[in-house]
């Protein structure tokens, strides 16, 4: 239990909001919360947080954060599902200032400990093409081709992390995130993933009687999904870890589009017709977490099943869709 400050930032977001809850769960006191959006937008604030609503690509709003802050949790990224990624690459590079400002006030006022929060989507896209796709491994993000625009963006800042690390010597801690999903999150708008995106779809086709539902690409390629619980155990068994180097965060339950729709048509209890959009973003073919070396350092992995993590998700969609009725 730590007794100083912890900088949470975005969160306002989806897993920054829940990272505030568990710490909050856990005892934790003196909690700094940031984000870029108005609080009536964020998925969850608390009153007994210290909540800022400041922009971190801007150098002085990050030194204005870290203040006083003992950790630093960087979940703070302009990023959403796969339309948003590969239509606004020049938004997704710019996120790059804000790990780079918070690492130059991680080093101006001591902080003892950095989390990063990267992405699978560094991975070398060569080793993606295969819906039957091996596991990805730490090493198969070099040589570097990495998806464009965010991609890059997060190996440059994973980098950096390193470089401060090994320059400066900030504890700097980097987890890949593979597919995060669960409630408060996004479902609607453009920057949904896939469980969000299916779920209001399928809640949509039978609320309104027109039992169809758009899937983007052929529904062949595939992802693992890990739930929310996992991500939040994950990062922070990374943060007080040893462990240097970026490490994969991630299900291995690897399933397609299309099981993953089988999935939440049999959650809502319904079947409908299929159409296929093959001119919409989806991706790469096949993408799966390798989990031997959490395995081996954590003694633990993301292990909430997809059927479990998805009737949680879909029931707070169905709610949060009702409600807005």
């Amino acid at each position: 239990m730590s007794s100083g400050k912890i900088l949470v930032c975005g969160a306002g977001g989806f897993i920054g909001g829940h990272l505030v809850s568990d710490l909050r769960r856990q005892g934790h006191r003196d909690i700094r919360a940031v984000d870029i959006k108005p609080f009536g937008e964020w998925y969850q604030r608390f009153p007994d947080v210290e909540n800022l609503q400041l922009d971190l690509q801007e150098k002085g709003a990050c030194e204005q954060s870290v203040r006083g802050a003992e950790q630093v949790y960087n979940l703070a990224a302009d990023m959403g599902g796969m339309g948003f990624i590969e239509n606004n690459r020049c938004l997704c590079m710019l996120s790059v200032l804000i790990n780079t400002h918070l690492l130059m006030a991680a080093k101006q006022f001591g902080v003892k400990r950095f989390f990063y929060s990267s992405s699978a989507c560094v991975y070398n896209a060569d080793k993606q093409r295969d819906t039957n796709v091996t596991a990805l491994k730490e090493e198969d993000a070099y040589p570097g081709m990495p998806e464009d625009g965010y991609g890059w963006e997060k190996l440059f800042s994973e980098r950096m992390c390193r470089h401060f690390r090994e320059d400066f010597g900030i504890v700097t801690r980097v987890a890949r995130f593979h597919n995060v999903y669960g409630p408060h999150g996004t479902y609607d708008g453009g920057r949904e993933k896939a469980p969000a995106a299916i779920s209001r779809k399928v809640i949509e086709a039978k609320e309104s009687g027109k039992h169809e539902i758009e899937i983007w690409g052929d529904g062949h390629q595939t992802r693992s999904f890990m739930y929310i619980d996992d991500c939040l155990k994950g990062v922070q068994a990374i943060m007080h870890s040893e462990i240097v180097e970026p490490l994969n965060l991630g299900s291995s339950e690897l399933v397609s589009i299309n099981q993953l729709v089988d999935l939440v048509e049999d959650i809502a209890g319904i079947k409908l017709k299929r159409s296929y959009n093959l001119k919409a973003p989806k991706g790469v073919n096949g993408r799966n977490s390798d989990n031997t070396l959490i395995k081996k350092l954590l003694h633990w992995e993301p292990d909430t099943r997809l059927r479990v993590g998805m009737e949680k998700t879909y029931r707070w969609i169905y709610d949060e869709m009702t409600a807005k009725k």
